[in-house]
């Protein structure tokens, strides 16, 4: 059995940038405030658990998508 790949030479491929510091602390501000969404959903409002996980999920699915659009965005250089 083979396998057909092709190799890049280390100096082709691409290098992996560092994640700027202000990048990690915006994912830690955006997982507290997606978990404190879901804490207020759960004790403030007393929608029930799976109502306030469907809450939280839909919102961090969201802030997901907003983050891929961006990416692309800057990527494409537009």
């Amino acid at each position: 059995m083979t396998v057909d790949q092709d190799v890049l030479p280390d100096e082709e491929r691409t290098q992996q940038q560092e994640v700027p510091t202000a990048v990690l602390f915006g994912y830690a501000a955006a997982a507290v405030g997606v978990f404190g969404w879901f804490l207020f959903g759960l004790l403030v409002q007393q929608q029930g658990f799976v109502d306030s996980v469907g809450e939280s999920a839909g919102a961090a699915f969201a802030l997901l998508l907003a983050v891929s659009v961006v990416g692309a965005l800057r990527r494409n250089g537009e």
